[in-house]
């Protein structure tokens, strides 16, 4: 949640000075640019707490220690794939394209 909390900042700070470039008459491609560099340096200088949060959540799912976000019907059909393949003894190989006709 840390993580689309920090995100939906970010990019909510981006509009606004996207916005506001505009209006300035900067361009399309200088507001663009501007407002990625403000909404970076305002939240890299103000938001801390929400960055170091978000970095956690990341570093959290990608450790390992978190939990599967498979569902179960996808962990009993991987399950039931891999008995298939243990009782026939085929690999599969899904680089392989089936024949016409076969």
């Amino acid at each position: 949640m840390a993580f689309w909390k920090f995100t939906a900042l970010r990019v909510g700070l981006m509009a606004a000075v996207f916005v506001a470039c505009l209006y300035l008459g900067l361009g399309i491609l200088y507001s663009a640019i501007a407002s990625a560099i403000i909404a970076w340096c305002v939240t890299y200088l103000f938001f801390r707490s929400w960055r170091d949060a978000a970095a956690e959540a990341v570093a959290y799912r990608f450790s390992g220690k978190a939990g599967s976000i498979r569902t179960s019907t996808e962990i009993s059909d991987a399950m039931a794939e891999d008995a298939i393949v243990e009782q026939d003894g085929v690999r599969p190989d899904p680089d392989r394209r089936q024949q016409p006709g076969s």
